[in-house]
């Protein structure tokens, strides 16, 4: 897997998994020439000689390589992952060991959208939409006590998707306090979630994010 998307401030960020690293950075050199590398406070640096630059982030729960062989094996080694995905009503939650998604739940609940009355219906409306949402949140929480918790003592990081504030609102339950310090802050950009969105979820979440920036013109 290789995505790319638009980096705010210029660039763009490439997404690859560690089984590809290598070949990646060749490609880097072929387009670039030589660069030089050094350590970042949270990444690797590659600059090539001709002004592009490619800053490397491990994949959550990796240790930070101090040249660009021990990140790649680093990047490569098993660990297993939790997973949290949520967007509104719907929530999935897996375990992760490599590639490999060894265990998993996906739920949905109804919370209602909009409605076009006012005054006091709007507001009745509200109140029903935030109790369902709350309801929902809860129930999510459930899901990842059931299949998260226990699996919590050998997860390398918590890594979450979708929609930042129903992650949050789920993980505000007081139960899942031992996993808060497993939360990576790579946030996946995920549809609603269903099964086959958790297995995509599984090699996002390996993947090592580069940030290239192209020579100035």
């Amino acid at each position: 897997m290789t995505t790319s998307r638009p980096a705010a401030g210029g660039g763009r960020w490439v997404d690859v998994d560690p089984e590809r690293l290598t070949r990646w950075v060749d490609g880097f050199r072929e387009r670039h020439g030589d660069y030089a590398q050094r350590p970042t406070d949270d990444g690797l640096l590659l600059a090539a000689f001709d002004g592009a630059t490619a800053t490397l982030y491990p994949p959550p729960g990796t240790s930070l390589g101090f040249d660009l062989a021990d990140f790649v094996e680093a990047a490569k080694a098993p660990r297993r992952t939790g997973l949290l995905l949520a967007r509104k009503a719907a929530v999935a939650v897996g375990v992760a060991d490599g590639a490999r998604l060894i265990a998993s739940k996906v739920d949905s609940s109804y919370v209602q959208s909009r409605t076009a009355a006012g005054g006091w219906s709007q507001q009745r409306f509200a109140r029903r939409r935030d109790n369902q949402a709350k309801a929902a949140a809860r129930d999510a929480a459930d899901l990842v006590v059931r299949i998260l918790l226990p699996a919590a003592a050998g997860l390398a990081a918590l890594v979450c998707g979708g929609d930042r504030r129903t992650v949050d609102a789920v993980l505000a339950d007081p139960r899942l306090a031992p996993l808060l310090p497993l939360r990576a802050e790579r946030l996946l950009d995920v549809p609603e979630p269903r099964h086959a969105v958790l297995v995509d979820a599984v090699a996002a979440a390996r993947a090592v994010s580069i940030l290239v920036r192209d020579p100035e013109s």
